[in-house]
């Protein structure tokens, strides 16, 4: 049995991969200090005599080094997420990203245990030319917008995960996640369907910001976890750096109808500028956010399965059974 270490295993895409790897027969143990994850989202597998968590910071040598030692595979999703969360605690976002990868990568070391690390395609930055592939050069926005600490410190994440692969050989895997949606998302760090979902169940005004013509991928989380755990499985992707998303493009005020039309809405759609949703000026954003799928697709065979209006509805009846215990 693969003993498997999830950091950040609360939250999410953790919660989801800790089901997928359990079920097809690791030892899963959760590690997470819940500034976004939630007990809720791995309450479920607390009974299962393969599941074990901590709740506690990644940063923590003590525990983390003991966690380390008896696994035989870190899986690092730990990190600051969200726009708003980004935008609001950029201190916060810096110290976690860096602080954490580089905490998690002397550990595996020390241990010489496979690593896979979570990454952004926010690294991208203003990138131009598209669909992104994982060589492209990046092109990020001025230092003092704090919007673009998060990027620049999954950058340097990045940039540490492949220097101890290249100097100590370290074995290690990177994957730039694309707007992964799902069941158990939330819009409280500035998610866009959980939100748009939520307001459209309750007939409030959805509020698109922007121009709402920003085009983005969405991938769903059963199919991102899946992807994830086939990296793993493979020796071919050590030292290699993948895209996760789908090709799926939409803007984002089709996507506000799309969500209206399927939770059978009376929602108004209304744009609302940048400066005014996160009552500071000067907020860049992307135009466009497409993945070249190409290179995963030739390494594990992986490609996404699950349309938009599948991935919706799923989050729909998530919210509506989330709704009805309440």
């Amino acid at each position: 049995m693969i003993r498997a270490l999830i950091t950040g295993g609360a939250g999410f895409i953790g919660s989801h991969l800790a089901e997928k790897l359990l079920a097809n027969g690791y030892h899963v143990t959760v590690i997470d200090n819940l500034s976004t994850g939630r007990l809720e989202n791995i309450k479920r597998l607390d009974g299962d005599p393969h599941f074990t968590y901590a709740v506690e910071d990644i940063r923590n040598i003590h525990v983390i080094d003991r966690l380390a030692s008896e696994c035989d595979i870190i899986f690092h999703l730990a990190a600051a997420v969200g726009v708003r969360n980004i935008i609001d605690r950029p201190i916060n976002t810096i110290e976690v990203n860096i602080g954490g990868t580089e905490m998690i990568l002397q550990t595996a070391s020390r241990y010489r245990r496979r690593v896979l690390i979570a990454s952004t395609s926010e690294v991208y930055g203003k990138g131009v030319k598209f669909p992104f592939h994982e060589d492209d050069d990046t092109l990020s926005g001025p230092t003092r917008r704090s919007r673009w600490s998060y990027a620049a410190s999954k950058a340097i994440d990045e940039f540490l995960a492949f220097a101890y692969h290249a100097e100590v050989g370290l074995p290690v895997t990177l994957f730039r996640l694309f707007n992964t949606v799902g069941p158990r998302q939330v819009g409280q760090y500035g998610m866009v369907v959980p939100r748009f979902v939520r307001w459209a169940l309750a007939n409030e005004t959805i509020q698109v910001y922007g121009d709402g013509q920003q085009r983005r991928c969405f991938a769903n989380v059963y199919d991102v976890v899946g992807a994830i755990q086939a990296l793993a499985e493979s020796d071919a992707t050590v030292g290699e750096l993948y895209n996760i998303g789908s090709n799926e493009e939409i803007s984002i005020m089709d996507l506000a109808r799309r969500i209206r039309e399927r939770a059978d809405s009376a929602s108004e759609i209304q744009l609302v500028p940048y400066d005014q949703a996160y009552s500071r000026p000067g907020f860049e954003d992307f135009r466009r956010r497409v993945p070249s799928i190409e290179k995963i697709g030739a390494a594990i065979g992986w490609e996404p399965t699950t349309p938009l209006d599948d991935t919706i509805d799923q989050i729909i009846a998530y919210f509506q059974s989330e709704m009805y215990k309440a």
